[in-house]
């Protein structure tokens, strides 16, 4: 039993700055979590990732005459450190979808980096006004402060908010910004510069 024990220690004391570089990721990324299985796996490939992060740093240190002589605990540390650099660099470059624009632009893939339609539409048209058709037939248009990264939950923050029913426009004077469920969203309606100018004139 202590055999059994002492091998999974040693397997997760491996591992971890796999799931530290997971970890990073998933805190400062809209992905969804994925199941136990998926994690191991994702963890595994960024161990292996920190790995040789770890080792071309020796053999550059070696070639320079830095000779280095690390415990197993120092370098549990330095890999973790690499672990939350490596973590860092995956969510900049998704949340900013370079390796799909860069697959884009060479006929590889027509997909991109975020973790649905919805996240992506929001990005796209992040200078843009909104007019959120709710349930009852009710229009709302403002600037969205924040907004959900699924349909299903969460919430919008809009800001400059105005009721519209048919043409006419009613400010919603006294509010200086509007929490609404995304459950109370039938449709989200992304205005054009032109278009929001236009509605505020």
């Amino acid at each position: 039993m202590e055999l059994v024990s002492s091998e999974t220690v040693s397997i997760l004391v491996f591992l971890l700055p796999g799931f530290v570089a997971a970890a990073v990721f998933y805190w400062l990324t809209s992905h969804p979590k994925p199941g136990a299985f998926e994690r191991i796996v994702q963890a595994l490939i960024f161990t292996i990732l920190v790995q040789a992060m770890v080792k071309i740093l020796v053999i550059v240190m070696e070639r320079r005459g830095w000779a280095l002589s690390w415990d197993e605990a120092e370098r549990l540390i330095f890999s973790t450190l690499a672990a939350i650099g490596l973590g860092l660099l995956a969510v900049f470059t998704l949340n900013k979808d370079i390796p799909h624009r860069f697959l884009r632009r060479i006929g590889f893939t027509r997909e991109n980096s975020y973790p649905s339609e919805w996240y992506s539409a929001f990005d796209r048209h992040a200078d843009c006004y909104l007019v959120l058709h709710l349930k009852g037939e009710r229009r709302l248009y403002g600037w969205p402060t924040e907004w959900p990264s699924r349909p299903d939950e969460g919430h919008f923050l809009i800001e400059e908010v105005e009721w519209l029913d048919g043409d006419e426009r009613i400010p919603a004077e006294g509010v200086a910004g509007m929490v609404v469920s995304a459950s109370e969203v039938e449709m989200v309606e992304f205005l054009a510069k032109t278009a929001s100018n236009e509605l505020k004139e």
